[in-house]
């Protein structure tokens, strides 16, 4: 069986963000008399259920209330809740709107988000260049996501020249502040040898970051390791535990490999690995 590679992860949208939260019951008395920040904190308060009862037409109310006062916080807020069709209609143009108006401000999550828009075409027509442009302007205040998809689009070329060291440069970057799916896109790399030495050890050691953190592709990659004994010691129940994991993670792709693992393994080794599989999704992946 070869080691195959699973495609590169390109990070999705960030959602609500609040600089400090506050039980609902304190804030209101500030959001009501017209409180901009307050207003903003409340709508995240129930946008997420603190300390109030969970209520997006609640959120949507107050994060418009702040988002109209120029919160860029609250409009890129509000720009979340249309995007996921949360207390109003699922909208990508409106989300767009918001995200624009909070990403001119500065906001480094609307930025990012608004390349996401561009890149996928959702809310405006296809267009890499302004992709990468929102990305570079989230990247460069340190958001992990933005770092990430932008070294992407300078590995494959998406509005910008290819350029594999800058590719390598900012994956890295998103990576060391914990990003998974830099983890795992600098862990193929090393794994190929594109752009760095090729390195298994390294290549795994990403994997097992990215894995820890619920990323089915990383969990499978994990596999593939521990089988071919590339990075690591060869371990067929480690590499069906870690195969079953990804599986249980949604990665139904799994199942053609899990069973040509099971072909190396006793029943009762198969039945070994099945429970550890449990136990780890159990421990939310940690310390597998």
């Amino acid at each position: 069986m070869r080691l195959r590679i699973s495609l590169p992860v390109l990070a999705l949208f960030s959602l609500f963000a609040c600089q400090s939260i506050d039980a609902g019951v304190k804030i209101r008395p500030h959001a009501d008399p017209g409180n901009a920040a307050a207003q903003n904190k409340l709508g995240f308060n129930y946008a997420n259920g603190l300390g109030v009862q969970q209520d997006d037409d609640e959120a949507v109310k107050w994060f418009r209330k702040s988002a109209e006062q120029e919160i860029a916080e609250a409009q890129y807020n509000l720009g979340v809740m249309y995007d996921h069709g949360r207390g109003v209609v699922q909208s990508y143009r409106e989300a767009v709107r918001w995200y624009r108006k909070s990403a001119e401000q500065g906001f480094a999550s609307a930025q990012y988000n608004l390349g996401v828009s561009y890149a996928n075409a959702q809310g405006v027509a296809q267009d890499f260049k302004e992709a990468v442009y929102w990305y570079r302007r989230a990247a460069d205040q340190g958001h992990a996501k933005a770092q990430n998809n932008l070294g992407m689009s300078y590995e494959k070329g998406l509005g910008v020249n290819e350029d594999d060291k800058e590719a390598v440069r900012l994956i890295r970057k998103s990576a060391v502040q914990g990003n998974a799916g830099a983890q795992f896109n600098l862990g193929t790399r090393y794994i190929t040898g594109h752009g760095v030495i090729q390195d298994y050890t390294r290549a795994f050691t990403m994997f097992q970051a990215a894995a820890e953190q619920r990323l089915a592709l990383a969990q499978f990659n994990l596999g593939l390791h521990y089988f071919k004994g590339r990075g690591v010691n060869r371990d067929d129940t480690q590499s069906y535990m870690w195969l079953e994991v990804s599986r249980l993670n949604g990665y139904a792709n799994a199942v053609e490999t899990i069973n040509i693992v099971a072909n190396k393994l006793t029943g009762s080794d198969v039945a070994k690995a099945k429970d550890l599989a449990r136990e780890c999704f159990d421990k939310k992946f940690k310390g597998c």
